[in-house]
């Protein structure tokens, strides 16, 4: 299955689920050639290992401002530049990602 299939995007109408759920159904895993498109688009953030990748989304999916520029301020919600892009480029590395619309979390695993 490649990376489009196994993710999706948006989260559009109301379909009864809880923000977990919703975005439960926008995350996976996916290599940098899935990340790059976002990157280049200027979407694409890094959020560190001590948060949880699913309260990072459901912050950015609910305009929680206050905590996601709390999170920027400390470097721990990082919008990726392109020397962790020539980094990743060239590279296996994995990624667990996060569609948040209009953007994509994402760390390496």
């Amino acid at each position: 299955m490649s990376d489009s299939e196994q993710m999706q995007y948006g989260m559009l109408g109301e379909d009864g689920s809880t923000t977990s759920e919703k975005l439960a159904k926008y995350s996976g895993e996916c290599g940098w050639d899935y990340l790059k498109p976002h990157y280049e688009n200027g979407v694409l953030h890094f959020v560190d290992l001590e948060l949880a990748l699913e309260d990072v989304g459901a912050a950015i999916s609910e305009d929680d401002k206050e905590s996601v520029e709390r999170w920027l301020k400390a470097g721990d919600l990082v919008k990726i530049e392109a020397l962790h892009a020539a980094q990743w480029e060239d590279s296996e590395q994995q990624f667990q990602a996060l569609v948040v619309s209009p953007f994509v979390l994402c760390r390496p695993v």
